[in-house]
């Protein structure tokens, strides 16, 4: 368990110093720009043959322009996704998209320039440090090299230093890859603080969040509405058909042929609703690919009677008003309130005659619904169950309330919706 650790490690300081090699590979244009004016300033020669200072005076030209370059939006999504992958730290702990606002751009240049500007110093010395430090462990085994530059700066006047070097050179590989190594964690430390989400990026992402919440609610509330309505209605209907036959050569057949149309009309109309569901989640999927908008709209009030003949002969409805100048979105809903309230009424009123009544006024849109409660009181959610739920979401989503409960042996359901 150990050796894996230590491979772990390991493996995470590669990365690192890939990052920041790939950060140096990012600074070179700034630094050629930088060459050019510096170059001309002191007049350092060539674009690669500039004296030290020369060098290290296009480094400090060039890191300004780094802080500049990070204002371009592209610059956060890019640091991002190199520090993801490369770094070592939880994914969750960076921003996404590009920087907004001054302090999150801010931060944005703060760590470009780091990453870039430290890039550029560790490259230069992966560049240049392994081949001196071979060629300085090769020094006692190369009389050429001995007699070289690099032999005299060595100082090989005495014979004996000359094996000196060997350990040297290894110390200068271990201490680039140190460097390296700290280089590489101090950036995987401040990469959260500077790339991290700023409190306008946690406020979008709470509110995508919220609306994803709700499109999954909104979603959830018509499969249960439509689906659950369908199935309660056939299962009701399928057994009083079936008690009917039952009874043998007296069974009322017009009643099982009606019942059995009743399960027929319901069954199409559902496959046409869950169409519809699936729709808008397909809907949903695509909006983030410009896909175009989804299904028609769902069923309305024009479609009650339908649904009161399938939920069976003991619902009675009444319409009052108007139901022309209704929105369709208000439609809509109330449409799905009768259906959930007919269904909450045919699981729980065991078999009780169902009245739901429909005030179109012009200014709200009234909903009841009444059925007298069983001999043997129903089963009742401590939440008042889904369907309740979904019904009061529907009425306050538009403005309006909604109330259910017992009273003088009756179950009754009031909704009131402003139009």
């Amino acid at each position: 368990m150990r050796r894996c650790a230590v491979a772990l490690l390991g493996q995470r300081a590669r990365r690192r110093w890939l990052h920041l090699i790939v950060g140096g590979a990012l600074f070179m244009p700034f630094w050629m720009v930088g060459s050019v004016v510096v170059g001309a300033l002191l007049d350092g020669g060539g674009l690669f043959g500039g004296s030290l200072a020369v060098q290290f005076g296009a480094y400090a030209v060039g890191l300004p322009l780094v802080a500049v370059a990070a204002l371009f939006p592209l610059a956060r999504p890019m640091s991002v996704a190199a520090a993801r992958a490369l770094c070592g730290v939880p994914a969750d702990r960076f921003a996404d998209g590009p920087a907004r606002g001054r302090e999150a751009k801010a931060r944005t240049a703060g760590w470009w320039t780091l990453h870039l500007g430290a890039g550029a110093l560790v490259s230069g010395a992966t560049l240049a440090l392994p081949p001196f430090a071979v060629s300085v462990m090769a020094l006692p085994f190369s009389p050429a090299l001995r007699e070289s530059e690099l032999g005299r700066l060595w100082g090989l006047d005495r014979p004996w230093w000359s094996w000196a070097a060997l350990p040297a050179g290894f110390l200068m590989l271990f201490a680039l890859a140190a460097a390296a190594a700290v280089t590489g964690a101090l950036l995987a430390r401040q990469g959260p603080r500077l790339l991290g989400p700023s409190p306008a990026d946690r406020l979008a992402a709470a509110e995508r969040r919220a609306a994803e919440a709700e499109s999954r609610n909104r979603l959830a509330r018509e499969l249960h509405d439509s689906v659950g309505h369908a199935l309660s209605a056939v299962t009701l209907q399928a057994g009083a058909a079936r008690r009917v036959l039952d009874a043998g050569d007296g069974a009322d057949l017009a009643f099982v042929r009606e019942a059995l149309t009743a399960i027929e009309e319901t069954t199409r109309r559902t496959v046409g609703e869950l169409d519809w569901v699936l729709g808008l989640l397909r809907r949903d999927e695509d909006a983030g690919e410009g896909g175009e908008g989804g299904p028609g709209p769902g069923p309305g009030l024009d479609a009650l009677e339908a649904l009161a003949r399938g939920a069976g002969p003991k619902v009675a409805l009444a319409v009052s008003g108007d139901l022309s100048p209704v929105p369709e979105a208000l439609s809509r809903e109330a449409y799905r309130i009768v259906q959930e309230g007919l269904t909450n009424a045919a699981r729980h009123a065991g078999g009780e005659p169902v009245t739901a009544r429909l005030d179109a006024r012009p200014e709200e849109l009234e909903i009841t619904m009444e059925n007298p409660l069983p001999a043997r009181p129903p089963v009742v959610r401590p939440n008042g169950g889904r369907g309740l739920r979904g019904i009061g979401e529907r009425a306050r989503l538009l403005g309006g309330t909604a109330e259910a409960g017992p009273a003088d042996g009756v179950w009754r359901l009031a909704v009131r919706i402003p139009r």
